[in-house]
C-alpha cells in the first residue's frame, strides 16, 4: 500500500466563487477569459479540481486579486 505524500494530503482552499460575484463575472465569462471550459472553473470552485499555476495566475489575474487571496491552504494545514 503506497503512503500518500504530504503534499498530496493537503487541500486547497479558494474564493474563487466569492470574487467572481464580487466583480460580476458569471462562470462561463470567467472560463472564457482564462481559456478552460466553464465545468473547470466550478470544479476548482467547489475543490473537486486544483488548477495548474498558470492557472491560478490567470485566474487571480482576471478577478484584480492576488493570487494568494484567491488560493490558500486550508485551515489546519501548516
Amino acid at each position: 500500500m503506497s503512503r500518500k505524500s504530504k503534499a498530496e494530503e493537503e487541500s486547497v482552499a479558494n474564493r474563487i466563487e466569492e470574487l467572481r460575484n464580487q466583480r460580476g463575472f458569471t462562470r462561463q465569462q470567467l472560463a472564457d477569459s482564462v481559456e478552460v471550459h466553464y465545468q473547470t472553473i466550478g470544479y476548482i470552485e467547489r475543490g473537486e479540481y486544483s488548477p495548474s499555476l498558470v492557472l491560478a495566475l490567470r485566474i487571480a489575474k482576471v478577478l484584480d486579486a492576488k493570487v494568494e487571496d484567491v488560493f490558500t491552504l486550508e485551515e489546519g494545514i501548516k
